[in-house]
């Protein structure tokens, strides 16, 4: 393989021209030649037993041309960009110049990672703002446990309110005509927290089991339904069930129900650490945001597109992984949204292009601080993820590329190297 030329033709884009010679290239068209004989049909011959010759003269001298091309490909390709030192960040647009039986020639338009500038790096000053938990935030935390702790009581003896759930079937009209998604049966409908349109619920409080009645309400003028929007309607109702939530007695017994601790005290200084443990994550955070927002301060690049999409496609997709281990998918997320594809990407625009010039950003500092990884380096991380994931350390290494590996390693070095020289400044708040 020889590099004929690496011409750049744009910013961040390069051309490159590669020739493969006559003997590489015949040592791949005997391997597609060997690929390929089980599958023809020769006659004289059983599959798989015409020679080479024989193959080349029924079907011509180059039936086994784009095989050997395509066995010849990858690591031409690899060789050259290694080369020509650059660094793509998308695939190549291939194309063949030229191939016969003494080689070939093909050219790649290669998209490249851009050059970069940053500015000051060290030495960058922020402010941490501490601050501590207030009895208010534990009550706040143990009310939370204690609604989800509740218990659900069927009410007979009073009519309905507020914060009770009931079950209800309901059938609404406009201008007296049924109108589709008005009418349901036996829907459980908690009362005050808002689920229908305004004014539906508190007019349903104050009735009792069995009891029919109407409930008039006027759409909202933005009702998602523009035939409804800011009409009158009329909901008949027959009330079935009332529930009410028995809130647990908040005491010791509370806290061995809910915790690991025997008393409520324990369980309030728990709850203390942990919140306490949150708010220092978060100044923490604060911290390195800060550091961060002001290293790209100092940031220049030409952000090729294709790395905005790239970081896109990852934002993308680790959403619809989470939404499969809810049991949903992104197609019937779109569906209930009516939210188009491309207005969805839109929505990580702005975490993506920060997250691409982050990167960028923190690559260069690795680069001008002549920071280098070590194989144990690699092979410790790969370990960190084998346990953390509990598999196999062969199993991260076939799914994770040592070369990304490398680069998490540099980069988060450049991020300890940010924290560790900045002057911070402490202040409670």
């Amino acid at each position: 393989m020889s590099l004929n030329h690496a011409n750049k033709i744009e910013t961040n884009k390069y051309e490159l021209e590669i020739s493969v010679g006559k003997d590489l290239f015949q040592n791949a068209v005997q391997k597609a030649y060997k690929k390929n004989i089980v599958k023809m049909n020769i006659p004289g011959f059983r599959k798989g037993k015409a020679p080479r010759s024989v193959a080349e003269k029924l079907y011509g001298e180059s039936v086994f041309f784009e095989d050997a091309v395509n066995i010849l490909y990858p690591p031409s390709y690899d060789e050259a960009v290694k080369e020509a030192a650059i660094e793509p960040i998308d695939r190549a647009e291939v194309e063949i110049v030229s191939v016969d039986a003494n080689g070939f020639v093909f050219k790649a338009i290669v998209i490249v990672k851009p050059e970069v500038e940053v500015g000051e790096y060290k030495a960058l000053t922020a402010v941490k703002k501490l601050a501590s938990v207030t009895e208010e935030e534990i009550e706040k935390e143990i009310k939370r446990v204690c609604e989800r702790s509740a218990r659900i009581t069927t009410v007979e003896d009073r009519p309905a309110q507020l914060g009770d759930t009931v079950v209800i079937d309901y059938d609404g009209y406009v201008d007296d005509v049924a109108f589709e998604g008005g009418k349901a049966e036996e829907h459980s409908l908690e009362l005050g927290a808002g689920q229908f349109i305004p004014g539906f619920e508190e007019q349903v409080v104050g009735h009792n089991i069995d009891e029919e009645f109407d409930v008039n309400v006027t759409f909202p003028e933005e009702y998602q339904e523009k035939s409804l929007a800011g009409k009158p309607a009329v909901f008949k109702i027959k009330l079935h069930e009332i529930k009410s939530r028995e809130l647990p007695e908040i005491d010791d017994e509370f806290a061995k129900d809910v915790s690991e601790f025997d008393t409520l005290e324990a369980y309030k200084e728990d709850i203390k650490k942990h919140l306490q443990e949150a708010k220092d994550k978060t100044a923490k955070d604060d911290v390195e945001n800060t550091l961060i927002d002001k290293v790209l301060e100092g940031f220049k690049a030409e952000i090729p597109e294709v790395m905005f999409e790239h970081s896109i496609d990852s934002f993308v997709s680790d959403f619809d992984y989470r939404l499969q281990s809810q049991g949903l998918n992104l197609k019937s997320y779109l569906q209930y949204t009516g939210m188009e594809m491309e207005t969805f990407r839109k929505t990580f625009r702005e975490q993506a292009e920060r997250q691409v010039k982050i990167r960028l950003a923190l690559e260069k500092i690795a680069e001008l601080e002549k920071y280098e990884v070590a194989e144990e380096d690699i092979e410790a991380e790969f370990i960190k993820l084998a346990e953390r994931y509990s598999v196999e350390v062969d199993k991260v290494k076939a799914s994770v590329d040592a070369n990304d590996l490398k680069k998490d390693i540099l980069t988060n070095k450049a991020v300890d190297l940010i924290h560790s020289s900045a002057i911070i400044t402490e202040e409670t708040i």
